[in-house]
């Protein structure tokens, strides 16, 4: 089958080609999997990661890709509840221990066993993957491919972020940055909080822009002061500025939840700045988002489904995944950008 390959750690530039377009043999379900030939496959910030070496792979070549939509035209031969022909979407998750606390309790992304599609295993950037049953998360008629594929990472990874921030209605939510997952967020939002305001910091005039069109009240620069006090932040960046200056936004109580996978080291030094009474007193809290559990796909999906929301999505063939990446690092394009292997 043809696939993209990550076999290096390699920096993403204008000219270069971090992964390779190959073909490599057709996956085999094991007793407990279903391969799934995939229809629309997102592209992830965390995939800049993996290939610039900040999160890297721990063994290489793999193939990247972690928002996959498929169609199942394998089983196992221990694979009960699912069947060739269905269609399922892959987040993140790949696979978890099952059995430590965190997993009994629907935690699994928090099992310390937890391995990631496209990263500790291979992911959708191909014609066919092969997924463990359990993380193989049925898809609503309701969503269409390329709608589907942003909502398993980008979406079910805000819808988690949103559900942690723990606002309600009538409060003020701040989203710094403003890509993939934050405006899916402000769809949620203004879906389950209608009387909630929805204030939005990001480097882009353009990006502002858009974030107005979809129904935020404000939008500044990153640092730059809200007109009101926030209830709750959820920080995409991966930055430190944007935590520092989101403190200083909260009411007392507020509650800073950051949605990254890693922060950068180049601007470290904004920790210096932080100040107790001014960013931290009053009962002011940082929670983190740590992966993505199934059931947060599962509710994003039934959200989705039920609102018809829909991301805006840029689609890219699968020997342009180069291009997508560039395009992505670069803030080039709205939305989210979807992978589409049989065009």
């Amino acid at each position: 089958m043809k696939a993209m390959l990550l076999e290096r750690i390699a920096p993403i530039t204008t000219h270069g080609r971090p992964l390779t377009s190959a073909h490599v043999p057709d996956p085999e379900p094991g007793p407990q999997e279903v391969v799934v030939e995939v229809l629309a496959c997102g592209v992830c910030h965390t995939e800049l990661d993996e290939i610039e070496g900040r999160t890297p792979p721990p063994v290489l070549p793999v193939i990247p890709g972690h928002q996959v939509v498929g169609r199942i035209v394998a089983t196992g031969t221990e694979v009960t509840g699912l069947k060739t022909g269905q269609r399922v979407g892959v987040g993140w998750i790949h696979s978890a221990c099952g059995a430590c606390d965190a997993c009994r309790r629907g935690d699994e992304n928090l099992c310390l066993r937890f391995r990631a599609t496209g990263r500790d295993a291979h992911g959708g950037y191909a014609r066919f993957m092969a997924v463990p049953q359990a993380s193989a998360i049925p898809v609503p008629e309701g969503i269409d491919d390329i709608a589907a594929a942003p909502l398993l990472c980008a979406g079910a990874i805000g819808y988690r972020s949103l559900r942690l921030a723990g606002i309600g209605d009538r409060q003020r939510l701040g989203l710094t940055g403003f890509g993939a997952s934050a405006h899916l967020v402000l769809k949620m939002v203004r879906h389950r909080f209608p009387r909630s305001e929805v204030f939005v910091f990001a480097r882009s005039e353009k990006v502002r822009s858009f974030a107005l069109s979809l129904g935020a009240v404000w939008a500044g620069t990153i640092g730059e002061p809200p007109p009101h006090p926030l209830d709750a932040v959820i920080d995409t960046t991966p930055a430190w500025k944007p935590v520092v200056a989101a403190l200083e936004t909260l009411a007392p109580g507020g509650r800073l939840v950051i949605n990254a996978i890693r922060k950068e080291e180049t601007d470290r030094d904004w920790l210096l700045k932080l100040d107790y009474p001014r960013h931290l007193w009053m009962e002011k809290e940082i929670k983190s988002v740590a992966n993505v559990a199934r059931r947060d796909i599962v509710d994003c999906f039934e959200m989705a489904a039920a609102i018809g929301m829909e991301p805006e999505v840029t689609t890219f063939p699968l020997e342009e995944a180069n291009r997508a990446l560039v395009e992505l690092k670069s803030g080039g394009g709205r939305g989210a950008k979807v992978l589409l292997p049989r065009s």
